[in-house]
């Protein structure tokens, strides 16, 4: 019995190693390629910073990159704030009205992105609106809305209601309520909806390439590329690779900071 209780947790181990392999050894070999002397994805000969240094030198690349940074934040800031209060809405109305809406809101997020780019385009077409960098953030803020809905509503649903109608008892307005006693209870939740919304913009190709009015993210700039990847692209992606792990790491830092001082 221990024996055989020994190969399924060795084989457990080997499927979970196969399983990390798969992710993480293309994005190992895209973060040597990043320091490849040659501009190549097969080759490589010495160590380089220049691909770097070539974010900032390549025109193209950086007005892609500000370009996905302004509308990502933006479509960010609007879809959680319109999910946060969304959530808190829909979780005061009726069961029937509630299971609706919530229905409803699935319906973006099960949709291909190809119908909701179309509709995006006809939809601005229609009311004569020249896609630009504006009609591109619209048509985001509209996709990470529901994302950051049904992210954020499960958290509204379980709060405790006497806690609001104690601050209420208490003298407390409406907004002062929302402000100081039922946001600081979402605060975590909002932030994994914002993380959400921002991952979906910033990824978004297809919508954004019919609303753009020809202004390039990174995600159209990289499907514009006829020479294939440059190694510039490299650099960039393992910049925003360590970004994301120091994020990682503060957060597991943070998380057990906090435990040591609750058991203190």
């Amino acid at each position: 019995m221990k024996k055989n209780n020994r190969r399924l947790s060795l084989l457990s181990y080997v499927f979970i190693g196969l399983v990390l392999a798969f992710i993480y050894i293309p994005l190992t070999v895209m973060v040597v390629f990043s320091f490849n002397e040659l501009q190549s994805q097969t080759v490589y000969q010495g160590l380089t910073l220049k691909w770097y240094l070539n974010i900032f030198e390549n025109r193209d690349l950086r007005s892609a990159l500000i370009n996905t940074i302004i509308v990502s934040i933006s479509a960010t800031i609007f879809s959680t704030i319109i999910a946060t209060f969304a959530a808190i809405a829909v979780s005061r109305q009726k069961k029937t009205f509630r299971e609706l809406i919530l229905q409803g809101n699935n319906i973006p997020i099960l949709s291909p992105d190809i119908v909701t780019a179309v509709a995006f385009l006809l939809f601005f077409i229609a009311l004569a609106i020249e896609p630009n960098l504006g009609t591109m953030i619209m048509a985001h803020i509209a996709i990470c809305t529901p994302y950051a809905f049904v992210t954020i509503y499960p958290k509204v649903r379980g709060l405790d209601p006497s806690i609001i109608e104690a601050a209420q008892d208490l003298g407390a307005t409406p907004l002062k309520t929302l402000w100081k006693v039922i946001i600081p209870q979402l605060y975590g939740t909002i932030l994994a909806g914002a993380a959400i919304s921002f991952t979906i913009s910033f990824d978004d190709y297809i919508i954004s390439s019919l609303t753009s009015g020809g202004i390039q993210n990174i995600s159209i700039y990289l499907y514009s590329l006829t020479r294939g990847i440059s190694p510039s692209i490299n650099a960039l992606s393992t910049i925003i690779m360590l970004v994301i792990g120091i994020k990682i790491i503060y957060d597991l830092i943070k998380n057990k900071n906090n435990e040591g001082e609750e058991e203190e």
